[in-house]
């Protein structure tokens, strides 16, 4: 039997092997300095206003779901489900809900027995990739609009459901060539109980303007602690990107100022930027760092916009492709092992991320050339 060396050492090597390999660079006081400056950057102007987004967005899907516009949604949707995703009607209100909050809330729906009854296994188990194609759909669109962007981020969404629906088709095809019985097999029968209504039974006593003030203030309750949830991902992941992703100063020396870097990663897509250029419209290889933090996190990813816009780096097209792949990816990796665990299918924990990272990079190829061809044939189109 082959030794195998230890996690703990080769984990020491990957953390000293990249801030040896930065502080080589930038000096280890300047980078010490910068990773805190940009930290410090990102939590003040990055990610009070990604919270302030959280809670607007969080009250405006409370609102909705408490008067009914998520089930008007999901009744519009509902013939486009089995035709598109093989999936059955009600999984519309799955992509609802992931698009007005984040990925786990696919995973609170397939818990209830009135919800899961009308899939089968193979469909049962593709909701971790439908959902997540849609998770904080509204957050990255509204945050889109918010840099001063309207018809891309559009265009964008229109990438993340082609995105979707590969991830899920694919997802699907790798259930039912492993386990062919699945595509009969009901997750579960329907259990009728008495009390499934309990919580809202007061609802009719309450007065309109009382659930309009309770739905507004729980929803943005809930955005809060989406807003302090993605703070690490966009303090840590987006810190160590942008030190990966920028240069020196403006005096052309490291002094330890926040976004300050080593420029890896432009380097190392530089060296392929003619891939990246004729699939996503990339003029410049720094925004390769996006759909990399995306992976991880879209919150964190988010937190790069405000400074490639100011870079000068950012056009229409780049909007609709970081729209379409932030969508469809919002940081899956971190997200699909738990949610299949939760669902009981750990197990297709690799071919559900195989399957979403195709799906993204469909989705953002797609949003890319629908840019293109609009732009020829609108050339005033607004971005």
């Amino acid at each position: 039997m082959r030794n195998r060396i230890p996690s703990g050492i080769i984990c020491l090597a990957i953390v000293f092997g990249l801030f040896g390999y930065l502080g080589y660079v930038m000096g280890t006081s300047h980078m010490m300095k910068t990773l805190m400056a940009t930290a410090h950057d990102l939590l003040l102007n990055t990610c009070f206003f990604l919270m302030a987004v959280c809670v607007v967005t969080g009250a405006i899907g409370s609102l909705f779901m408490e008067f009914g516009v998520v089930s008007l949604f999901e009744k519009l949707l509902r013939p486009l489900m089995k035709p598109i995703f093989r999936l059955p009607g009600v999984a519309s209100l799955g992509a609802v809900m992931t698009f007005l909050s984040d990925n786990p809330a696919i995973i609170t729906l397939s818990r209830d027995k009135r919800f899961s009854t009308y899939f089968k296994k193979f469909q049962f188990i593709s909701l971790t990739n439908f959902g997540t194609a849609f998770g904080m759909g509204l957050l990255v669109i509204v945050f889109m609009i918010g840099q001063g962007f309207i018809v891309s981020p559009l265009i964008g969404f229109a990438g993340a459901i082609v995105g979707c629906i590969v991830s899920t088709r694919m997802m699907q095809g790798f259930i039912i060539r492993a386990y062919p019985h699945y595509m009969q097999e009901n997750v579960t029968e329907h259990e009728h109980t008495d009390d499934e209504n309990e919580k809202d039974k007061d609802k009719s006593t309450e007065s309109l303007f009382t659930r309009i003030l309770n739905s507004l203030l729980d929803g943005g309750k809930n955005g809060v602690e989406v807003g302090v949830a993605i703070i690490p991902g966009v303090l840590i992941i987006s810190s160590l990107v942008m030190m990966l992703t920028f240069g020196k100063g403006a005096d052309g020396v490291y002094d330890g100022g926040a976004y300050q870097g080593v420029e890896l990663l432009p380097l190392l897509a530089g060296k392929i930027n003619i891939v990246f250029q004729y699939l996503f419209g990339f003029e410049d290889p720094h925004l390769v760092g996006f759909p990399i933090t995306a992976l991880g996190a879209v919150g964190a990813a988010l937190g790069l916009i405000p400074r490639y816009l100011s870079e000068g780096w950012v056009d229409g097209n780049a909007i609709a492709v970081f729209t379409a792949i932030g969508m469809c990816w919002s940081g899956f990796l971190s997200t699909h092992t738990a949610m299949l665990d939760s669902l009981g299918y750990r197990h297709l924990t690799s071919k559900a991320i195989i399957s979403h990272t195709v799906g993204g990079l469909a989705g953002a190829i797609f949003a890319h050339w629908l840019y293109v061809l609009l732009t020829v044939l609108f050339p005033a189109m607004p971005h």
